[in-house]
């Protein structure tokens, strides 16, 4: 048994990624951000769908299709789809930012 907001902490170099679950086709991670934003002109291009859900925090992302950036709240969820091209453009600074998620081979 593990619990999602345990060991989060307050300030770190990096995202922390941690797979939770993983499985044929599905992987599910939790992501604790403190801050981090995707490098500049850096975007994900993943091949996989990715549900994403953010728990704690706040956070704004860019997609590239998109003319305005998405803020994010706790209980907000969104799906990207797999070859969306986005970005992290922000995480709070000041409360780590927990994410949950879910990715996935689409239909």
């Amino acid at each position: 048994m593990g619990n999602l907001f345990a060991d989060r902490p307050s300030e770190a170099a990096e995202e922390i990624v941690e797979t939770l679950a993983s499985g044929r086709g599905v992987r599910i991670e939790r992501i604790v951000s403190t801050g981090q934003a995707s490098p500049p002109g850096f975007w994900y291009d993943q091949p996989d769908d990715e549900w994403v859900v953010l728990l704690s925090g706040s956070a704004v992302l860019r997609f590239a299709d998109a003319d305005e950036p998405r803020r994010m709240a706790p209980g907000d969820h969104l799906l990207i789809p797999a070859r969306r091209r986005h970005r992290v453009e922000a995480t709070d600074p000041d409360t780590p930012s927990v994410w949950l998620a879910v990715h996935f081979e689409g239909a």
